[in-house]
Order: C-alpha cells, then structure tokens, then sequence
C-alpha cells in the first residue's frame, strides 16, 4: 500500500499493513521461522507507527481537537498496553503455547485502538485541524517513521520533548541490531 498524503492516509496505510500482517500469521501455522520473521515484522511495523503517533498524531490532537488531551490520554495508554506485550512477545518463541496468545491478545488490542481513532479520532482532527497542516503532518510522520526504532522499549518516554530527542538514537541502535541480526529481511 502507498504512503503518501496527509497524516490519517499515512496512518491509515499503515493499518492496512500491520492487519495484514496479523492475518500472515494466522495462516501461518506450521513454519516456526517464517511465523517469527513475521511477528518481527509486525513488531517493527507497530513500534514505527506508535512512535510516529506519539511524536507527531498525539500533540496536534491536544492542539486542535476539543478535549484532545483526554483523546491523546487514552491512546497513549492503547500504545503502552500493545509495547508491553510486544516486549513479551519478543522474547517468546512459536514453539511456546504463550505465543499464540500473545498474537491474540496483541491482535484485539490493536483492532480496538484502530478502530476508535478512525471512527472517533481522526474525523475529529480532519474536523478541527487545517488541510495544511494535516499535509505536513503526514510528512512528519513519514519521516519519523524512516528513524524510529524498531523494537519495543516500554520504559522509553511516550510525549514531547523527550521522546522526539530520544527515539532516533533508540532508532539507530535497533536498526544496527537488525542488520546484524538480519531481523526483518524478507526472504
């Protein structure tokens, strides 16, 4: 799927991708290996996106939705929920029966929280929020999806400033561990 447009295109792209990925796996019963590459990419996927949001998404929501902050409040707390169990799931093997619960759990999370900011959050800020800046919003969280990192890090901070100064070293870091390790080459 192409990413181009405005912040809720892009974003909307990207659960496209990451509902994809899930249905992936589900079909994907009896290669452990092939279901790690794609509960790796699926954590890569989700870690990107959520960074973007919280750097980007979430403070323009404070700013130009009517009680954005309750808003912006409760999707942080979605993200926090879905980086615990990325976590856990990182360190899970197919093997384990604790994984197949893990892509579950992880699977309702992220459908609900899908769900509430296209059918409430993002008709609100296309509402409220300038076609502009809706556009440089977009650019924004392409560009910061390209430096993000890629694993979870639950204890890492989730609102500005802290979060845009340090997700890109977070991003290298992870980025050197995946060249290495070759975590998230597809095949």
């Amino acid at each position: 799927m192409g990413h181009e447009g405005n912040v809720i295109q892009e974003l909307m792209a990207d659960h496209r991708e990451v509902e994809a990925l899930f249905e992936q796996i589900g079909r994907q019963t009896a290669d452990a290996d092939a279901r790690r590459a794609l509960a790796d990419q699926l954590t890569m996927e989700l870690v990107r996106h959520s960074v973007a949001e919280e750097q980007h998404l979430y403070p323009a929501v404070r700013r130009y939705v009517d009680d954005g902050d309750d808003l912006a409040d409760k999707e942080l707390a979605d993200h926090s929920e879905v980086e615990r169990m990325l976590k856990e799931l990182e360190d899970c093997q197919p093997a384990d029966a604790r994984f197949d619960l893990l892509i579950t759990q992880l699977k309702s999370s992220v459908t609900a929280h899908v769900r509430d900011e296209e059918d409430r959050l993002f008709p609100l800020l296309a509402e409220s929020c300038p076609a502009e800046s809706l556009n440089e919003l977009g650019d924004k969280v392409r560009a910061a999806k390209k430096t993000a990192p890629t694993r979870p890090h639950p204890a890492a901070p989730d609102t500005p400033p802290l979060n845009k100064l340090l997700a890109p070293g977070a991003g290298m870091v992870d980025r050197f561990r995946d060249m290495l390790t070759g975590r998230g080459r597809q095949g």
